[in-house]
């Protein structure tokens, strides 16, 4: 039998989380990449199958930032890697909120950080996340020699978006009745 429990955060609830969070911050100074890369990495991999799934999912988004980082392919810059880094930091952490070793609760904390972290970094996790699976799309296409880069994933997009735009002008143009369609003020065609 399966208990489901669940609990709003209210705005002054994850102001806590918030100002832990910078507080933490402040630690990518005191840490190396690898050191908190490492520690984003151990708390993932040393709990895989003890957490309920609301926390598993969270984790699954933990190492997805810490791929975000080490992705050669995604090449973030030297200012967004630090955007992830401070955000990784408080990973990086001895103490916790709530004991880790507490069964189900211990990871809690943890969760709702990654929660956190993830939705301050949304636009970036979801492009990497959209990046991964082009990749994959072009490794099954292509084959595994494939090499797929930030560069052609953004060249795409931008073909994607010419296309996407050229249809609608044609949709425009084609959609109107009597009135002959869709004519630009910038048009000289008469």
């Amino acid at each position: 039998m399966a208990l489901t429990i669940s609990f709003d955060l209210q705005e002054q609830d994850l102001d806590y989380f918030r100002q832990l969070m910078q507080k933490t911050e402040r630690v990518v100074t005191q840490h190396s990449t690898e050191e908190i890369l490492n520690a984003a990495k151990a708390l993932a991999g040393e709990v895989q199958n003890q957490v309920p799934d609301f926390v598993a999912v969270r984790l699954k988004q933990l190492e997805t930032l810490v791929a975000m980082v080490e992705d050669k392919d995604w090449d973030l810059t030297d200012e967004e890697k630090l955007d992830v880094l401070s955000a990784l930091a408080y990973f990086a952490k001895p103490e916790d909120l709530i004991a880790d070793h507490l069964p189900v609760l211990g990871f809690l904390d943890d969760a709702i950080m990654i929660e956190l972290v993830v939705q301050s970094l949304a636009d970036d996790f979801e492009a990497y996340t959209e990046f991964c699976t082009f990749r994959r799309n072009e490794i099954e296409r292509r084959g595994p020699e494939a090499q797929t880069t930030k560069a052609d994933w953004l060249e795409t997009k931008k073909q994607e978006l010419h296309s996407w735009l050229r249809r609608r002008r044609a949709e425009k143009r084609s959609g109107s009745s009597a009135g002959g369609g869709f004519r630009s003020v910038f048009s000289f065609r008469r």
